[in-house]
């Protein structure tokens, strides 16, 4: 079969691999659409993997082979998965930190989503692979694993109706849950981000206010927008760390921060420690997924709960994996999620 093979950052491969041998309790799936994620990005442009590696993880696709132990699903069905398992019976597990569990960044279905065809082992199959409707297209259904991990961030948010909620950065995360807070209840919702293009379609996917940081004062707008009370919840979607000093700052008295984004450069920052303590702030990370948000995230892609669609503006093929990886790193460009697609 065929595949995108990161060596290096100049040096990804459209070559040949093995297609993965399927056990009693696998599962093997033609890969149909795959999001390029912005941690494939990070890792390709920072090189934070050793090659030679298959990277992509928000994958569809169709079943194409099951194990003589796999009962729940049947040749010919969609379905879409997600790359981590938890081990559900670990210290973390048995508290409900799944994404904390052990063994949970060791697990990975086989190869990465940039390939052909996927193995997925027994605990992907039995906890993470969920069918989607006929209705669905490969590509929005390739939506549902940031459409979930979203989810889990706004749990750490602890949103309540009527809420404020401040997005910082407008990418793929910050636009989906930008939206995910409206749907929960937020009564405003306001993004930062320098690019013209992604301000104007958080506009166009319903977000109440889209400030320039780089012709607004940032902390000032905030004010103006929240009457001087600040926003309840600041989501930090964008991998500049002094966007953390910057979120004490404007939050609510008794507000939340989620950290949702890796960090490229200098990930250590200053912060008014006293406020955190005076004014009641709680700052958590959040990363990746758990089976249950999968569930739901399904639901609100098929039905159209938020708007997936608009959001997707470019599809490469799997064989220009390399130049589809430059083009959604440059910042020139007007492009939010990029889809790559299984050559024909």
């Amino acid at each position: 079969m065929k595949a995108s093979v990161y060596y290096s950052k100049d040096d990804i491969r459209y070559e040949d691999v093995d297609v993965p041998e399927v056990g009693d309790g696998d599962m093997l799936i033609k890969m149909h659409s795959c999001g390029l994620c912005g941690t494939d990005i990070h890792k390709a442009q920072h090189q934070t993997v050793t090659g030679p590696i298959i990277l992509g993880h928000e994958v569809s696709g169709e079943v194409v082979k099951v194990g003589k132990e796999v009962t729940r699903y049947k040749v010919g069905e969609r379905v879409v998965t997600a790359i981590h398992v938890p081990c559900f019976n670990c210290h973390y597990c048995d508290r409900g930190f799944f994404t904390l569990c052990d063994q949970f960044k060791k697990t990975s279905f086989e190869p990465g989503g940039f390939s052909e065809f996927i193995r997925l082992p027994r605990m992907h199959v039995e906890h993470l692979t969920h069918r989607i409707i006929d209705s669905l297209d490969w590509d929005r259904a390739a939506m549902i694993e940031p459409v979930a991990c979203c989810l889990h961030g706004l749990k750490s948010a602890n949103l309540h109706a009527k809420d404020t909620v401040l997005v910082l950065g407008s990418g793929t995360i910050g636009l989906v849950s930008a939206q995910l807070a409206a749907l929960k209840g937020a009564s405003t919702v306001i993004v930062s981000d320098l690019s013209r293009f992604k301000r104007e379609l958080a506009l166009k996917v319903g977000v109440t206010y889209a400030i320039d940081p780089a012709n607004e004062d940032l902390e000032t707008r905030v004010a103006e927008l929240t009457q001087g009370k600040g926003p309840d919840v600041v989501i930090i979607a964008a991998g500049v760390s002094s966007l953390v000093s910057q979120a004490v700052n404007v939050v609510r008295r008794g507000g939340r921060i989620v950290v949702f984004s890796p960090f490229d450069k200098d990930p250590v920052v200053e912060i008014d420690a006293g406020r955190l303590f005076r004014d009641e702030i709680s700052i958590v990370g959040t990363y990746s997924l758990t089976p249950y948000e999968m569930k739901e995230a399904i639901e609100i892609v098929e039905k159209d709960k938020i708007n997936t669609r608009d959001m997707i503006t470019h599809t490469w093929p799997l064989s220009r994996m390399e130049d589809a990886i430059k083009f959604a790193a440059n910042p020139e460009n007007d492009v939010l999620k990029v889809i790559i697609k299984a050559d024909a």
